[in-house]
């Protein structure tokens, strides 16, 4: 998440009431988590192991639970909770704002696009050229849907990150605070989620189309021209190159890259990156024709057996 205007590594210490390492006039632009960071940018840090990794990242500002050596160049913010101060920043910069009614002023929507009843919109979408949007479809505040956009009857774009911190007292959800981007001429059916991202973007590129009943987790990356069948669950963080086919009920598990032109089929389970160009089955996922020649093997087992 880009800030609207920068501000310091002092600003920030103050309002958070912690102390710093660096320049009070190191620069701050933007905040975001691990997988999003780009100079300029706060994330944070609460596990010892880790600390490397985000000191080490693009990110010029860590928020961290620990004085240790500042890198050249960077800032530190020292917290008691870097975790609830991460959301204090973005609820601060971004807060939550819940639609009370069908259609926001705060949404900018192009005249010829067809909004039906019960649709609710939230603040700061913008809507482009001869989109339809059904019955029931809930477009949640900071979305940007593009031209010739067709989205199915309640279906939730721009939802919260599935994203958790497992605390004494139970899980405490990170305030989701990035973008959800639609593609120009992408098609989206019934009953669909697509999650925002934590601080980032979850985007879907131009002429993607997805079925009835999938869900796309945050941070995701869905390239251009891909299909998507029903059922199909991606978790977040996930990268999926252009011309990607997920047949029925394929799952897709966090943080891997699936190549361009790959093909997925039904009821497949994807837990590592696959390569693009080939045709994929099983779970865990296989090439095809290799995953088809161990199920022959399997049924010849009893076969085996009888004869020994």
């Amino acid at each position: 998440m880009k800030l609207a205007q920068f501000t310091t590594l002092k600003a920030i210490a103050e309002f958070l009431n912690c102390s710093f390492v660096g320049d009070p006039n190191h620069v701050i632009t933007g905040i975001n988590e691990i997988h999003k960071v780009e100079p300029g940018d706060i994330v944070f840090v609460d596990f010892e192991k880790y600390y490397n990794k985000a000191l080490q990242s693009a990110a010029t500002t860590i928020l961290i639970d620990k004085e240790v050596e500042c890198p050249e160049g960077k800032g530190l913010l020292i917290s008691t909770h870097p975790f609830d101060d991460f959301n204090k920043l973005t609820r601060h910069f971004n807060a939550e704002r819940i639609s009370t009614e069908n259609s926001i002023a705060g949404a900018t929507i192009h005249e010829s696009t067809i909004i039906a009843p019960n649709v609710t919109i939230g603040e700061n979408v913008r809507i482009g050229k001869n989109c339809i949007i059904h019955p029931g479809a809930v477009i949640q505040q900071d979305t940007i849907i593009g031209d010739n956009v067709t989205i199915g009857p309640n279906t939730v774009i721009g939802h919260y990150a599935f994203y958790y911190k497992k605390k004494v007292d139970g899980y405490h959800r990170m305030h989701s605070c990035g973008r959800t981007l639609i593609g120009d001429n992408v098609e989206i059916g019934a009953l669909c989620t697509i999650d925002r991202g934590v601080s980032g973007d979850t985007i879907i590129g131009k002429g993607t189309k997805i079925d009835n009943q999938v869900h796309i987790g945050h941070d995701t990356v869905v390239g251009e021209n891909c299909l998507f069948a029903a059922n199909v669950g991606v978790a977040g963080c996930v990268i999926i190159k252009d011309r990607v086919t997920l047949w029925g009920q394929v799952g897709v598990a966090s943080d891997i890259v699936i190549g361009e032109g790959a093909v997925v089929l039904a009821q497949s389970g994807l837990n590592k990156s696959l390569e693009g160009g080939k045709t994929y089955f099983g779970t865990p996922a296989g090439e095809a024709r290799l995953k088809f020649r161990e199920l022959a093997a399997i049924k010849r087992i009893p076969e085996i057996l009888e004869s020994l």
